[in-house]
């Protein structure tokens, strides 16, 4: 489904869709920040889980360093520091969307290195079955998956998972279809039509959390809250105010297509993949190829 060339080419049968994930991304990344503050509250984070500027250590174990992935764990990032603010976040790419013993080793490397909540865009169980072993060995660590419900793989350390209900733009689809109308050359869609949500809240959620995330997506779906709200980023300590989403010559740098406007980057509205790769200050990317 995700993809770039349906507009581009032209074509009448080519079409291309994803879902806001980065909206899902974010209340995960809530639900996250909001076990945190408990952990923050009851003196569970040591010195080992800060830098030497104070902030606390996260982690996310990534796929690959492309667009799609970045604007996922900077939506899941922004979740978190919605709720805590003085947060960094280190990302390991595995590159392999599928690998759950590189993706175990990578949520290893960053637990070890004192991440206290790891996440994941890949999409096996390696991640949350290294948090599981890792907090029943003694150390304190939760995580939060992606696609599906972890719980059954880590039913201590798993808060919460990310998820796509393509169901949505299948029914879309098929119905106009059927009506003989035509589909959209890209179509992107996320809470406002139930594209996107999380999954069951496990057992070691922070009290308080359910509301919380009541609360969160009623905003996302009243529009009131904007995930990539500039005023919550910047890049090089700087404010970011423009950045070309589309890219028509191939090298890889947008060059048309503003994504900012009214103080918000209007991620999957130009095309439905995400465009989204800006490297947000408080995330480090420690192996980008």
């Amino acid at each position: 489904m995700t993809g770039d060339a349906a507009a581009l080419t032209g074509l009448a049968n080519f079409k291309n869709a994803f879902n806001y994930t980065y909206e899902s991304r974010y209340v995960s990344g809530v639900v996250a920040g909001m076990k945190l503050a408990e952990l923050v509250k009851d003196g569970k984070v040591g010195a080992a889980n800060k830098n030497a500027d104070g902030t606390i250590k996260i982690g996310y174990v990534g796929a690959y360093p492309y667009a799609e992935v970045v604007s996922g764990y900077t939506g899941f990032y922004l979740g978190v520091k919605s709720v805590v603010e003085n947060v960094s976040m280190s990302v390991t790419y595995t590159n392999s969307w599928y690998d759950p013993t590189a993706e175990a080793e990578a949520a290893n490397s960053l637990v070890a290195a004192g991440s206290i909540i790891v996440s994941q865009h890949a999409d096996s169980t390696g991640a949350p079955s290294a948090c599981e072993a890792a907090l029943k060995s003694g150390t304190t660590v939760y995580c939060v998956g992606y696609n599906v419900d972890m719980l059954s793989v880590a039913p201590t350390s798993a808060l919460t998972s990310a998820q796509n209900d393509w169901s949505i733009y299948y029914t879309f689809a098929f119905d106009k279809l059927l009506k003989g109308e035509e589909i959209p050359t890209d179509w992107a869609q996320g809470y406002t039509v139930g594209a996107v949500h999380i999954s069951t809240l496990g057992p070691s959620c922070a009290a308080g959390t359910a509301e919380k995330v009541a609360e969160v997506e009623s905003a996302l779906k009243a529009g009131s809250l904007n995930v990539f709200d500039t005023s919550k980023f910047t890049v090089g300590g700087e404010a970011v105010t423009t950045y070309m989403a589309i890219d028509t010559d191939g090298d890889w740098v947008g060059d048309t297509g503003e994504a900012i406007s009214d103080g918000v980057f209007h991620e999957s509205t130009l095309r439905s993949a995400p465009y989204f790769g800006l490297r947000i200050d408080g995330i480090t990317e420690l192996n980008a190829q």
